[in-house]
């Protein structure tokens, strides 16, 4: 797996588990998933020489991130290594416009959008849209950075003023009135089967997701099928491997797609302790065109709260006092410092009483971070 964060720590109990053989290409010794994994090899992803050292013996490469080039990709491929997902698949994830061009092409539900150049372009979109509008780089941008949005022409200039990353162009797309955002989440394998995970509600804070709910409450069936088989269609389509999250805004009538990520995502962390097979596992599964395993359900509702870097330091500091006040809450830490805002671990809890779950949930997320003492 390349990249050393949180998703390649929580892929490592999985892999340990199916027997698997299990190297991570991180940044540092020190990254979350070096912190855990025996096969380490330290170095970058933005060089082909460590990528093609990396791997070396290596029967499949995925990815916690989409960040490495996909002309790197490709020799890795020419070396005989299964890249899962593939260049061409993963681009999408990597472009936004180019993800924007596929879906709009086949026909999956999108804000309106366009590529924009300079300020003319953007009053010309306005007039098509209206305000506010999102502007976005096309390119670099995650938990909400290089995302903004604007009221006016001259916010617009301001931004569309601001340096791109390399090779990045700039996206307009309308403003969607949503009353909820959904993550739809699929596992499919290189042989074509595929597995639909329940749709769930995400809620953000400050452009990073707080906090998951699943199955996301009071989500018509239609609805929830619709966003199924668009996941499923967007992963046939683009020829996805392994985990695809497709974050969705829903305006009460219809279903737009905002963002996707191809790997193990944020909004699926609940499925460890509340899925018969979690996202992890199916990832591996997956990309190792193993048979994949039932996404369902194993209680009624499970939320996942994450824990955003605040006050506390020592995070294992606050292990007596949530799990003494809460034994049927799990706990996970991603080994990483603490800044504020930064997320660095989450809890999940599962039952019938989805008030009762998100207060306990909240609490605990609420006293790793400082914001409470008791």
């Amino acid at each position: 797996m390349v990249g050393g964060g949180q998703l390649a720590r929580m892929s490592a109990a999985p892999a340990a588990a199916l027997g698997i053989g299990f190297r991570v290409l991180a940044a540092s010794e020190s990254e979350s998933a070096a912190q855990v994994v025996n096969d380490v090899f330290v170095g970058s992803h933005d060089s082909i020489d460590d990528l093609k050292r990396f791997a070396q013996g290596l029967d499949v490469i995925t990815f916690d991130h989409e960040h490495v080039p996909p002309a790197y990709l490709e020799q890795l491929e020419a070396m005989g290594v299964a890249v899962r997902p593939g260049p061409s698949a993963l681009f999408h994830a990597q472009d936004k416009l180019h993800m924007r061009r596929a879906l709009s092409d086949a026909g999956i539900p999108c804000p309106a959008w366009a590529e924009i150049h300079d300020v003319r372009g953007v009053a010309d979109f306005a007039e098509v849209v209206s305000w506010p509008m999102v502007l976005k780089t096309s390119r670099g941008g995650y938990d909400g950075k290089g995302v903004w949005v604007v009221n006016s022409l001259d916010e617009a200039e301001r931004v569309i003023a601001l340096p791109l990353p390399a090779g990045a162009a700039w996206l307009a797309e309308q403003c969607i009135d949503f009353v909820q955002e959904l993550s739809a989440q699929v596992a499919r394998s290189p042989h074509g089967q595929a597995v639909a995970y329940p749709i769930v509600r995400t809620v953000q804070a400050n452009g990073i997701c707080a906090e998951v709910i699943a199955p996301a409450p009071g989500l018509p069936n239609e609805r929830a099928v619709q966003a199924q088989r668009i996941a499923l269609q967007i992963a046939q389509d683009l020829n996805v491997t392994g985990m695809l999250a497709v974050e969705l805004f829903d305006d009460g009538y219809d279903l737009y797609v905002n963002e996707l990520a191809m790997r193990p995502h944020n909004s699926g962390h609940w499925s460890i302790e509340g899925a018969v097979t979690s996202q992890f596992e199916n990832h591996l599964r997956a990309v190792l065109d193993l048979p994949l395993g039932s996404p369902a359900l194993k209680a009624q509702h499970a939320v996942m709260v994450n824990i955003l870097g605040g006050d506390v330091g020592d995070l294992y500091s606050a292990y007596k006092h949530v799990m003494a006040r809460d034994p049927g809450l799990k706990v996970h830490l991603y080994g990483k410092a603490v800044r504020p805002g930064r997320k660095v671990g989450h809890v999940t809890v599962l039952g019938n009483d989805l008030d009762d779950l998100l207060t306990r949930g909240r609490h605990a997320a609420d006293y790793f971070s400082g914001r409470i003492d008791e």
